[in-house]
């Protein structure tokens, strides 16, 4: 099997249609299916084209034949927003249904996700009171908008993800996803949470701790080495890596997003198309699970 572009948007599209079958409709269904609504979001994340329009106009030109109907540019806009339930969802079962949904060594951070860079348009977005203003410390920049905290396996497949207001502390938003993902974490045992200095604290450890999840972090300059620290330099190198896939290939601060809907669905659309292109390439057998070259053309 091939690892084109086609062969993962029909692998997808057999993923969402018979296992998960998207939204029942009343009355008559609607010419473009929810299953080919997802994998058409998927591989316009993948070709990287961050305006809807001009995404339209390529499709109908070059990929009629896989969507024999597509809709105008709201009405896109309008069912993609409508589908972050869906989109959400098949971000998990993809994971399920990989090689990796077993591991127990998890890496986590947090990545800036602008969305605005002037100081009228902060003021007349409707994102106001859900964005805000934070700094990002390894570019050395301030920005407004949200953080994206991902929790992935070391192969980049994501386990659990959630935007957030950049003044929220890094390990109250952690907690938080614990908390929404609480079963999950307690039908693992022995959990390794690797992060950065930036989760560090005693009492957030003593909390994992009594969820059976051990932390793996950097230790501060007051402290004594912490036992693994040594390994921490390569493995920190893998999320780093994982945020630069969102952010290089799959242009993840040019979401375009204007609304809280719209920011969301943009963020889980880039995830997805990650998350569908590690799942294919551990369902092919492809020699670097993460690449995405063979889809972004």
């Amino acid at each position: 099997m091939t690892t084109d572009l086609n062969t993962l948007l029909t692998a997808l599209y057999v993923k969402i249609d018979d296992e998960i079958g998207g939204t029942r409709w009343m009355g008559r269904p609607p010419l473009l299916s929810d299953s080919e609504l997802v994998c058409l979001a998927v591989a316009q994340a993948l070709l990287g084209y961050h305006s809807e329009a001009r995404w339209l106009r390529y499709a109908r030109k070059h990929l009629c034949g896989m969507f024999p109907y597509l809709p105008q540019r709201a009405g896109y806009n309008k069912r993609l927003r409508a589908a972050l339930p869906l989109v959400k969802r098949l971000i998990r079962e993809l994971a399920m249904d990989s090689d990796f949904w077993t591991d127990t060594v998890w890496i986590t951070d947090s990545t800036p996700v602008s969305c605005g860079m002037s100081r009228p348009t902060v003021q007349r977005s409707h994102l106001a009171g859900w964005a805000g203003y934070g700094y990002c410390a390894s570019h050395s920049r301030f920005f407004w908008g949200l953080r994206l905290y991902l929790v992935c396996t070391p192969t980049g497949m994501p386990i659990m993800w959630a935007l957030a207001n950049p003044k929220i502390g890094e390990r109250e938003v952690l907690a938080a996803m614990f908390d929404v993902d609480a079963e999950l974490v307690a039908e693992r045992e022995g959990i390794l949470l690797i992060s950065d200095k930036g989760f560090a604290s005693k009492q957030f450890e003593n909390e994992l701790a009594e969820r059976g999840v051990e932390l793996l972090r950097p230790s501060l300059k007051r402290e004594k080495e912490r036992y693994g620290e040594p390994m921490l330099k390569k493995v920190r190198q893998l999320i780093e890596s994982v945020n630069d896939t969102l952010k290089g290939q799959l242009d993840l601060e040019q979401h375009g997003g204007r609304t809280f809907e719209g920011v969301a669905i943009r963020v889980a659309q880039r995830v997805l198309a990650m998350a569908a292109g590690i799942w294919h390439n551990n369902q092919t057998g492809a020699p670097v699970t993460r690449s995405l070259t063979a889809y972004d053309h």
